[in-house]
């Protein structure tokens, strides 16, 4: 079976794509009988023509693509939201099935496609957009079907952790590091989406919608970005014993949905703390299951592309369109503001060396019901740190709130 693609985009991820298929194309066939072939890209830049691919695939103009009746699949990595939704949508209108790795897209416009894609008895692959490599959409629609998850949580941006972990080591401060991953192609030249928790935060989105079958959009994500992170911050972390993680977190408490993005303190003997460099990893728990943690590279061409040549081939062996193509959000679950949720924190506070300034400071953390759970301070008169906690009272809710996961808050 010959199955044409019409790719839109030639950046990092869309040549990946190109030269993924090109190079395993004998090896899908004979493990799929799907003969993969790219039948035209969608390029505004048309220098990049006949440089990685033959300058004849090339194209400007959308219009080639619908109106080629042989390219059965679209496949989306433009980026952005406004032209990737007009694509997308004018796709699946044109009765074509459609692949993305556009996690903002997703986030934010995707109830309007997933319902049109039904409508139209089309398709929705989207495995590239959270995660890489890691098929953690793939396991959480398929494998994890009847575990009946309440909490997803981890590591979802690999230039974040790039930093955080260069910083650990003591590479440098936020702004040398951040240049670094940069040099390497971890980071874009603008790396707000990134750095400010936007990029996590779609994918968090997503992740909770498939968890908890009811739609979360960015708006509903609170987020918090590295931008702040000092290497003085990451010591004191260490010297506590913990190590910064960018962390994104569900869960599904009381039959409402909490989902957000900060700095968080992980405790240095849990599995995340281990997760260096741009690697990913997410940890998904459920009623009727422990847990289980998926991991793997998050960021780069060919880790992506392997996810979205996937896609590919599962649309191509697919004969009609079913639940596993749609967010399933048959649901619509309230929301548990953040400020409700009962957490730990580490506060650091630089003071003066002056007799009872620190009994003050835990005076005024005993009359809100706050205790201090430990506390170091760094040369004397300079810096204390506290890893705060809430009073007895509130303990117990904040262990079933947040069981076993990072423990203290940035």
């Amino acid at each position: 079976m010959t199955v044409r693609i019409g790719l839109l985009g030639f950046g990092t991820i869309g040549s990946s794509v190109y030269a993924l298929i090109e190079k395993e194309h004998d090896a899908i066939l004979e493990a799929t009988g799907v003969d993969l072939r790219v039948g035209k890209i969608l390029e505004i830049d048309l220098s990049k023509a006949g440089v990685a691919a033959p300058a004849e695939l090339f194209t400007s103009d959308f219009e080639s693509i619908m109106a080629d009746p042989q390219i059965g699949i679209v496949v989306e990595l433009i980026g952005g939201i406004d032209w990737a939704f007009r694509y997308v949508e004018e796709s699946l209108r044109r009765g074509k099935n459609v692949v993305t790795a556009n996690k903002q897209l997703l986030a934010n416009k995707g109830a309007a496609l997933f319902q049109l894609a039904k409508d139209e008895g089309r398709q929705i692959r989207f495995e590239a957009s959270v995660g890489g490599a890691i098929p953690v959409i793939k396991v959480m629609r398929e494998s994890m079907i009847a575990a009946d998850l309440h909490t997803v949580y981890g590591i979802v941006n690999g230039t974040t952790n790039y930093i955080l972990t260069a910083m650990y080591r003591g590479e440098g401060d936020y702004l040398d590091t951040l240049a670094r991953a940069q040099q390497l192609g971890y980071a874009e030249a603008d790396p707000t989406a990134d750095v400010a928790g936007h990029d996590a935060a779609a994918k968090m989105a997503i992740l909770a919608s498939i968890a908890y079958h009811s739609r979360v959009t960015m708006a509903d994500v609170a987020r918090e970005g590295i931008e702040k992170i000092t290497a003085g911050d990451v010591q004191y972390a260490k010297d506590l014993g913990y190590v910064i993680k960018l962390i994104g977190a569900a869960r599904l408490i009381d039959g409402r949905v909490n989902v957000r993005v900060h700095p968080t303190l992980v405790p240095a003997a849990h599995p995340l703390a281990s997760i260096n460099g741009s690697y990913n990893a997410v940890y998904l728990r459920g009623h009727a299951i422990d847990e289980i943690m998926l991991t793997g590279p998050g960021a780069g061409g060919i880790p992506t592309a392997s996810a979205v040549v996937s896609d590919i081939v599962s649309i191509a062996s697919t004969k009609t369109a079913g639940f596993l193509q749609n967010c399933s959000c048959y649901k619509v679950l309230d929301f548990l503001p953040d400020d409700e949720v009962v957490s730990t924190f580490f506060i650091r506070v630089r003071v003066e060396d002056r007799a009872g300034v620190l009994a003050r400071i835990a005076s005024a953390f005993g009359e809100h019901d706050v205790s201090i759970e430990s506390m170091l301070q760094k040369n004397r008169g300079t810096t204390p740190s506290w890893c705060s906690s809430p009073t007895p009272r509130e303990r117990e809710a904040s262990s079933r709130l947040s069981t076993r996961s990072p423990a203290c808050r940035w």
